[in-house]
């Protein structure tokens, strides 16, 4: 069983930058996808941005431009940063596998990030 642990969350002003890890037990990037995945207060859970097994990185479009995906093999760690946050982008982050499917399939708990004056 791998485990994910995300941090780094916590409360900005907007326009301010946050850089969010998400730390993995055992050794998965090499076989797995990764991802960021965020739910903001009463909505669905979106993602926002993933890392391919190719190293191939994709956002979703209102990300773009100002998250920047990442991960160190080494530490088994994935990363997000996140720049120029607006109030709407509050919200539960959250890593996982990405795609979900057989052998990756795994969920972080969440890291709360908060965008307010």
């Amino acid at each position: 069983q791998v485990q994910l642990m995300e941090s780094g969350g916590g409360s900005v002003q907007p326009g301010k930058s946050l850089k969010l890890s998400c730390a993995a037990s055992k050794p998965i990037f090499d076989r797995c996808g990764m991802g960021w995945y965020r739910r903001p207060p009463g909505k669905e859970l979106e993602l926002i941005s993933y890392i391919g097994t190719d190293g191939s990185r994709n956002y979703a479009d209102v990300v773009k431009g100002r998250f920047t995906i990442s991960e160190d093999n080494a530490k088994n760690t994935l990363y997000l940063e996140m720049h120029n946050l607006t109030p709407r982008e509050r919200a539960m982050y959250i890593c996982a596998t990405v795609p979900l499917r057989g052998n990756c399939n795994y969920w972080g708990q969440g890291a709360e990030v908060t965008v307010s004056s």
